[in-house]
C-alpha cells in the first residue's frame, strides 16, 4: 500500500508544539483551557477549572443537560475560589452574641433629638474604659446611673450621643450604649481619633490602683469582645492596624497604629482610663475572649 507523505520541512514544523499545547492569533503555543485576554494577560477557562472526573461524567449527559450542569459546577468553583484564609478564620472563631439590655430600657423618654448614626464597614478592635463613677451602687440602680451618663455627655459635653457603644455593671449585666442597633458596626465617640472600625466598652465605676475589678465585669467585657470582634476574625489576643483620624491622639491624623485587639482607652489617647486595676486585667479578658471563641490556646 502506498502512503502518501507531505513535505519534510512541513513535518518538522509540526513537530514543534508540546502535546496538548494550542496556539492563539500571535502564534505562542498555551496549555489547554487558557484564552488569551488584552493586555497580554492569560485568563483560565471555565473548563480548565473543572475536575477531570465530572468532564467525563458531561460527556454521558444529553447536550443541554451537559451544558446546565457545566455551569453549575463552574458556579461553584468560583465561589470555592472567592472563599479565602481569613473569610474562612471569621466564620470559625466567632462567639454567641451575649445579653444586651436595650438602650430604650434604661433611657426611656429622655433621649435627645440627635442626628442619624454612623457606621463603619467593621468592628476590627475594642477599647476598654471605665465612666469615672462611683462604685458602691446597687446593680438595680444602674438605669438611672446610666441616664445621668447620658445626661453628662449630651448636655454637660453637648455631644449628640452616650460616647460609649456598651456599658457593663459590676454584675455583669452589658447595657446597649450609644444609638444604632446592638448588632451593628456603630462608629461611637469613645476614644479620639481611633472611634472608626472599633467598638467602645466601659465599665461602670472607677478602677483606679487598688480597686477590686469584680469577675462577673470582667467575663461581660471578654463575652461582648468576643462576640464583636468574631465578626472580623480577629484573635482577640492579637494586634490589628488602626489609622487615626485625629492629631489629638497619640498618633498623628492619618497615622497607621499598631494596637492590642483589646486596648485600653490609654493606648489611644493620653489618659489614665481605664485605670490601673482594669488595666491590669485586660490579658484575663483577652484569653477568656478567645477561649469564647473557640480559638486554641
Amino acid at each position: 500500500m502506498r502512503v502518501f507523505r507531505g513535505p519534510r520541512g512541513a513535518r518538522r514544523r509540526r513537530a514543534a508544539p508540546l502535546p496538548g499545547a494550542a496556539r492563539g492569533r500571535d502564534g505562542a503555543a498555551r496549555a489547554p483551557g487558557t484564552a488569551r485576554v488584552s493586555g497580554g494577560a492569560a485568563r483560565v477557562s471555565t473548563a480548565a477549572r473543572v475536575p477531570g472526573p465530572v468532564r467525563a461524567l458531561l460527556g454521558c449527559l444529553p447536550g443541554l443537560a451537559a451544558v446546565l450542569a457545566l455551569a453549575l459546577c463552574a458556579i461553584g468553583v468560583d465561589r470555592a475560589a472567592t472563599t479565602g484564609p481569613r473569610q474562612a478564620a471569621a466564620d470559625r472563631y466567632t462567639a454567641p452574641r451575649p445579653t444586651v439590655v436595650p438602650r430604650s430600657v434604661w433611657l426611656g423618654g429622655d433621649a435627645r433629638a440627635q442626628p442619624p448614626p454612623r457606621y463603619d464597614d467593621k468592628v476590627l478592635a475594642v477599647f476598654v474604659h471605665h465612666t469615672d463613677t462611683p462604685n458602691g451602687y446597687d446593680c438595680a440602680d444602674v438605669p438611672a446611673i446610666l441616664r445621668g451618663v447620658y445626661s453628662g455627655q449630651t448636655g454637660g459635653r453637648d455631644w449628640d450621643d452616650i460616647g460609649y457603644n456598651f456599658v457593663v455593671d459590676r454584675c455583669g449585666t452589658i447595657y446597649e450604649g450609644r444609638a444604632g442597633g446592638i448588632d451593628r458596626a456603630v462608629t461611637g465617640a469613645h476614644t479620639q481619633g481611633f472611634n472608626h472600625r472599633t467598638t467602645g466598652i466601659a465599665a461602670l465605676g472607677t478602677f483606679t490602683v487598688g480597686v477590686p475589678v469584680p469577675d462577673a465585669l470582667t467575663d461581660a467585657i471578654a463575652a461582648l469582645a468576643a462576640w464583636k470582634l468574631g465578626g472580623a476574625g480577629t484573635d482577640p489576643r492579637g494586634k490589628v492596624r488602626l489609622v487615626s483620624s485625629n492629631g489629638l491622639s497619640r498618633y498623628a491624623a492619618g497615622a497607621t497604629a499598631t494596637l492590642p485587639a483589646v486596648a485600653g482607652h490609654d493606648e489611644g489617647y493620653q489618659t489614665s482610663c481605664p485605670g490601673e486595676a482594669l488595666s491590669a486585667r485586660l490579658p484575663d479578658i483577652r484569653n477568656t475572649a478567645a477561649r469564647l471563641q473557640g480559638r486554641p490556646g
